[in-house]
């Protein structure tokens, strides 16, 4: 391909699936940190009835989103790509932090500080497969496994949270959850209730931290903003863009 055919060429980043995952993943976390917060501190914002069933109702589409939808794009994705080994292969190059990242994130520090001129191109798209082998930030793929973990935290203690006596099919389910917070909550001088409390608003200024890190700071770079139409409109790509890395590999099955 010649570099002017190169600059035209646009190729499909997200699809319609990936696209309103992210769509609902956004306003999800959103609603939820903000009625959240009401509840906690009783903000004078709108009565405490209304946050809480707003609260509620996006529970369940955090978690659709999150343990339904995201692992059937990985699934569809990586299956697309060659069957069982294209699943594993692209959880790996997609999702999970490895050397390559580490070379490209240290490139990303250097560049901020003055020392490395050029910022490296942490998406690459395999032009021979027509499929990416990589197009997350470093940054994120650390994120994605942190906020995963954080996410079903907020949940269980979100369960005591919300029914101290909860119970499903009969399991007392929150009970259960209380009596294993209540294993660490010494440490902080709580009982279980309480730090089931402070872990769940804890987990709430770390999804802050995290919409910070993600979307006004990282989202905001000349280089990746581009994005934001991507991921929430169009989901087409460009391969003229100097985060962007194309490469020709047959990958043998």
């Amino acid at each position: 391909m010649s570099s002017n055919a190169q600059k035209t060429k646009t190729v499909e980043r997200y699809n319609w699936l990936e696209r309103w995952t992210h769509t609902f993943h956004a306003i999800a976390m959103l609603v939820l940190i903000f009625t959240g917060l009401v509840i906690y501190f009783g903000w004078d914002i709108m009565t405490f009835h209304n946050a809480r069933l707003l609260h509620m109702i996006m529970v369940p589409v955090l978690i659709l989103t999150n343990w339904c939808l995201v692992p059937y794009g990985i699934l569809s994705h990586g299956w697309q790509e060659g069957g069982i080994k294209g699943i594993v292969r692209h959880f790996y190059y997609s999702y999970i932090f490895n050397m390559e990242d580490f070379r490209r994130l240290k490139g990303m520090i250097l560049n901020f500080f003055g020392k490395q001129e050029k910022y490296p191109a942490f998406t690459v798209y395999n032009q021979a497969t027509g499929h990416y082998k990589t197009k997350l930030h470093p940054m994120f793929k650390i994120f994605i496994v942190v906020e995963g973990m954080c996410i079903f935290l907020i949940f269980i203690t979100g369960i005591v949270l919300y029914k101290v006596d909860w119970a499903f099919f009969g399991l007392p389910i929150a009970y259960w959850l209380t009596t294993i917070f209540g294993w660490f909550s010494p440490i902080l001088n709580m009982n279980g209730l309480q730090f089931a409390r402070w872990l769940h608003l804890a987990l709430t200024y770390f999804f802050i931290f995290e919409l910070i890190c993600h979307a006004f700071i990282l989202e905001f770079d000349s280089k990746v903003f581009k994005y934001w139409k991507s991921i929430f409109i169009d989901g087409k790509e460009y391969l003229d863009s100097p985060v962007v890395e194309v490469i020709n590999e047959e990958e043998h099955h």
